[in-house]
C-alpha cells in the first residue's frame, strides 16, 4: 500500500505523528507537505493529495488541518475522491467498509497523536465490504458524471 500525505501549517504536527507512524509500521508514503508551520493555503495540499489518489499513484491518502474540515472540502471536490473526515475509530472503519473512502481528513485542533494513530491504523487496516454499499458508491459516481458533464 502506498500513502499520500499532506497538511496545511493547522495541522503540520499532526501531519508529522501520521508520518511517524507510518515510517514506524513499514508503510510506503510521501509526505506532500507542508513542512513547517508557516502559513499555506490548505487547498492547494488537499488537491495535490487528491489528485494522486485519484490518478492512482497511491492507494490512500491522509490530509490534515486545523479541524479536518477544509481539506476534505476541498479534497471531495475532485472527482473519484471520497474523502472522509474521522475523529474516532468507530468512523474511520465505517468509512473504509462503507463508503469506500479513499482518503482520511483528521483535525490537529481535534484530536491528539495517540488516538491519530489508533484511527490511522484502524482505517488502513479496514476494506470495503461491497454488497449493498458498492450500489450506493455507484450513485455516488453518477452524481459526479452528472455534474462533471455540466460544468463543461
Amino acid at each position: 500500500m502506498k500513502v499520500a500525505i499532506a497538511s496545511d501549517h493547522g495541522g503540520f504536527k499532526l501531519k508529522e505523528e501520521v508520518a511517524s507512524f507510518l515510517r514506524d509500521t513499514g508503510i510506503e508514503f510521501k509526505d506532500f507537505g507542508t513542512f513547517s508551520e508557516e502559513a499555506v493555503d490548505y487547498p492547494d495540499l488537499a488537491l495535490v493529495v487528491a489528485e494522486a489518489v485519484r490518478d492512482g499513484d497511491f492507494d490512500r491518502g491522509v490530509l490534515c488541518c486545523g479541524t479536518g474540515i477544509g481539506v476534505a472540502i476541498s479534497a471531495n471536490k475532485v472527482p473519484g475522491v471520497r474523502a472522509a473526515l474521522c475523529h474516532d475509530t468507530f468512523s474511520a472503519r465505517a468509512s473504509r467498509e462503507h463508503n469506500c473512502a479513499n482518503i482520511l481528513t483528521m483535525g490537529q485542533r481535534v484530536i491528539g497523536p495517540g488516538l491519530a494513530r489508533d484511527i490511522v491504523s484502524t482505517w488502513l487496516q479496514s476494506e470495503f465490504q461491497g454488497g449493498r454499499h458498492a450500489r450506493r458508491i455507484s450513485k455516488i459516481e453518477a452524481i459526479e458524471q452528472k455534474y462533471n458533464r455540466c460544468s463543461r
